[in-house]
């Protein structure tokens, strides 16, 4: 990856993430993040 590609996909993520701040108030990153933690504990049992 490229550092050009890097750096608009950061921007990307930092955009969708106050984006998201300002809509929602954070509800649907605390949700996102809570599916993540489940997801890594599901995959590691099967690990």
């Amino acid at each position: 990856m490229t550092p050009k590609i890097a750096t608009w996909l950061g921007l990307l993520l930092i955009t969708g993430i106050v984006a998201d701040l300002f809509a929602t108030g954070g509800d649907n990153l605390i949700f996102l993040g809570k599916k993540l933690f489940e997801l890594m504990e599901w995959v590691a049992f099967w690990r």
